[in-house]
């Protein structure tokens, strides 16, 4: 069942939001060649903590950090380590905090030092896709209508979109009805109404889409052990449009 927000819970919900994007606003100016994504993690906790809030992920189902930090050919649920980032990495931060009861989720893709024309290229178009799924999740559109422009977009440019994980609702729990893939067809799936809050979170492969998890149970990586960039936000759908929480 898909649990419909009140205007007020979904204030409530962009304030968890705003901490978030505070935080990947910090972050973005430590991340560099040398940096560990453990120092990361360590400093997004700490922040989180500073601004009353708390970390959701560290401890669920035995994840062992507060963020998921993902390198290069690793699509996502990342172990935070202390191996130093290299020029020309690319790492997913995704976070998820809870603030008087309600949460936020969200996730950039940050280039360390200077990367390829190609990881470049992956990184805008990640983000262009982000945009254009969210510039669809209108009151009574359909979820196919958001997930197909961030495929059609993906692929036109090359690149493919990871199927096997999923978006999700979010509110008093990390994760919510609904769940969806970032791809498929306009005009299916269920109907957009006012009150609902999902994560939208486009996960795209310079390559091919197919994955496989680690031995660690956690860790997602490219199949063809190609680049991986992800862009997140929490969007709430509302009578005047979507409504970004996390930014």
């Amino acid at each position: 069942m898909i649990i419909l927000k009140t205007p007020e819970e979904i204030a409530k919900m962009r304030e968890a939001g705003q901490i978030l994007a505070a935080c990947h606003r910090e972050i973005a100016k430590i991340v560099r060649p040398g940096i560990t994504t453990m120092e990361i993690n360590d400093f997004a906790e700490a922040f989180i903590v500073k601004h009353g809030a708390s970390q959701v992920t560290k401890g669920f189902k035995g994840f062992p950090a507060a963020t998921c930090a993902s390198v290069n050919d690793v699509i996502a649920h990342g172990f935070p380590s202390k191996e130093p980032l290299v020029n020309g990495d690319i790492v997913k931060i995704d976070i998820v905090c809870c603030y008087n009861g309600w949460m936020a989720d969200t996730c950039e893709t940050y280039a360390v030092g200077t990367i390829s024309p190609e990881a470049e290229k992956l990184v805008r178009v990640t983000k262009e896709c982000l945009n254009l799924g969210i510039s669809k999740a209108l009151i009574g559109n359909r979820i196919g209508d958001v997930v197909s422009a961030i495929q059609k977009h993906a692929e036109g440019n090359g690149f493919s979109v990871v199927r096997d994980l999923v978006a999700h609702g979010i509110g008093r729990n990390m994760h919510e009805e609904p769940s969806f893939p970032h791809a498929g067809k306009p005009g299916r799936g269920f109907r957009l109404e006012e009150g609902m809050v999902f994560t939208i979170e486009p996960m795209v492969n310079a390559g091919k889409h197919e994955m496989f998890i680690d031995f660690d149970g956690w860790t997602a990586r490219t199949m063809d052990g190609s680049l991986s960039a992800q862009f997140e936000h929490t969007v709430a759908i509302t009578k005047d449009g979507p409504l970004v929480l996390t930014q």
